[in-house]
């Protein structure tokens, strides 16, 4: 449920769904980004440059020179947003992931945290399917969920300069991939050869929020070889 909306300076508003991080409340997000999204492409509403969602909040920009604050507001004001359905637009995809331990980085410290094994924590990994919050910190960069409560492990305490494309990383009750080369301080427990982000392909992100993801295991052999299409 949309709680407020406020605004961030001349060009932009904030609308705030509450505090809670969970699927329901960042559904609720989802379908908002949808609906303006729809609305920009349809031409019901004009001036819209960009909406960010996060776990629980979506911020929009405009211009300021084609609509004001005031009439973005009262457009999501008078609009039934939250009968919007998200399977209409977001898909179920397969990721696959190498956890050969040259690629497991934090698997040892994770094992000591949790009081898990290796294969534990694989099977866990693997039979859980990833909600996406949303995409942010770099261009195709995915923040998922939700891990069993068990595997909740903080950041590393000094994060790393730089981590090789396609790590997959675990922290809290969350799952993130790094599309590019660099830095971080989630937990990482394996490596996909999948390419996240191509800015040639005419939609660049292959995950958008309201995607769900599974993994599927694979060796380094298949890793190594793997083609992206």
């Amino acid at each position: 449920m949309l709680k407020k909306i406020s605004n961030i300076g001349d060009c932009g508003i904030t609308c705030d769904f509450g505090d809670e991080v969970n699927k329901e409340t960042n559904k609720q997000v989802i379908k908002l980004f949808n609906f303006i999204q729809d609305s920009v492409e349809s031409k019901k509403i004009r001036g819209i440059l960009n909406c960010t969602p996060s776990y629980n909040k979506l911020i929009i920009n405009f211009d300021l020179n084609v609509i004001k604050s005031k009439e973005v507001i009262e457009f999501i004001k008078n609009s039934d947003f939250s009968k919007i359905t998200l399977t209409e637009k977001n898909k179920l995809i397969e990721i696959p992931i190498c956890y050969d331990e040259e690629f497991a980085l934090d698997i040892k410290r994770l094992e000591e945290k949790i009081k898990l094994s290796f294969k534990e924590i694989q099977n866990e990994h693997l039979n859980t399917k990833f909600f996406v919050y949303m995409i942010g910190f770099i261009p195709g960069h995915p923040f998922m969920g939700d891990l069993d409560i068990k595997f909740k492990t903080n950041r590393l305490e000094t994060p790393r300069v730089n981590l090789p494309r396609g790590s997959v990383g675990i922290v809290e009750k969350f799952c993130n991939i790094y599309p590019f080369e660099s830095p971080g301080g989630w937990n990482i427990i394996g490596k996909t050869p999948l390419q996240l982000f191509d800015v040639n392909k005419k939609v660049t992100s292959l995950l958008s929020p309201g995607d769900t993801v599974i993994f599927k295991s694979i060796t380094k052999k298949d890793l190594l070889s793997f083609k992206n299409e």
